[in-house]
């Protein structure tokens, strides 16, 4: 059963919590915020204030080369996105499903998280594209379709690993451009959207599952290029 996001415990705050422990409690006040103010350090003062941190400290938590980063405040609500989807659809609930289930389920989980924050989702993906941030967006881009994948049951360490990341990152990164600007009841049209472009990665899963097959006892060419220098004695 997929959890309802609503429903779920918070996590409670440690006695004395660690920076790190410190950016994922505020993380989701700071969105909230980051609606209205930006990814700013207002949007930082009023989720410290609400969860009772001390404005130094929080500050300090989100710290970059010039003052507070926008960019380290959206790296850690991301993380809690991660973490929330987890909670969302418990290995027990994935376990019912078929791959295919599981990778939609799992979007889907993110994007019924992010649906309450979509302007500040929007805001996050403007600082990203930012040509100082691309390589940092690329990086939180492939930590969340690793978590997907790995929550999904994979565990592929060869190119295997690279290609359905590197096809996900691209399917979730159009589908979240679709679901900005979805005005349509329940995120339909973007679950429709995400139901073509799963139905595509499986059957590229699948074909590409059947040419290695084919050739799986075909003669290697390196092999064999590697036996006219190096003959058998």
């Amino acid at each position: 059963m997929i959890a309802d996001p609503t429903t779920l415990e918070p996590h409670a705050a440690p006695a004395d919590p660690t920076l790190d422990e410190l950016r994922l409690e505020l993380a989701p006040a700071i969105a909230a915020n980051a609606a209205f103010d930006g990814w700013s350090e207002a949007a930082l003062a009023m989720a410290a204030e609400g969860n009772g941190v001390d404005p130094d400290i929080a500050t300090l938590a989100f710290a970059g080369d010039r003052g507070v980063s926008a960019v380290e405040m959206i790296d850690a609500w991301f993380a809690t996105i991660d973490r929330r989807m987890a909670e969302m659809l418990p290995p027990e609930a994935l376990a019912t499903m078929k791959i295919r289930a599981r990778i939609a389920a799992l979007v889907e989980a993110r994007l019924t998280i992010l649906a309450p924050d979509r302007e500040a989702l929007r805001r996050a993906l403007t600082i990203l594209a930012m040509p100082q941030n691309v390589a940092r967006a690329a990086k939180l881009g492939w930590r969340s379709v690793d978590a997907i994948w790995r929550l999904a049951g994979d565990t592929a360490t060869d190119y295997n690993h690279y290609t359905k990341r590197t096809i996900l990152l691209g399917v979730y990164g159009a589908t979240v451009t679709v679901f900005l600007n979805d005005e349509s009841e329940g995120h339909a049209d973007t679950r429709a959207f995400l139901d073509r472009r799963i139905d595509g990665i499986m059957r590229f899963e699948k074909a590409k599952a059947g040419f290695l097959k084919r050739t799986e006892h075909r003669p290697s060419l390196s092999r064999f290029i590697g036996r006219l220098r190096y003959p058998a004695v």
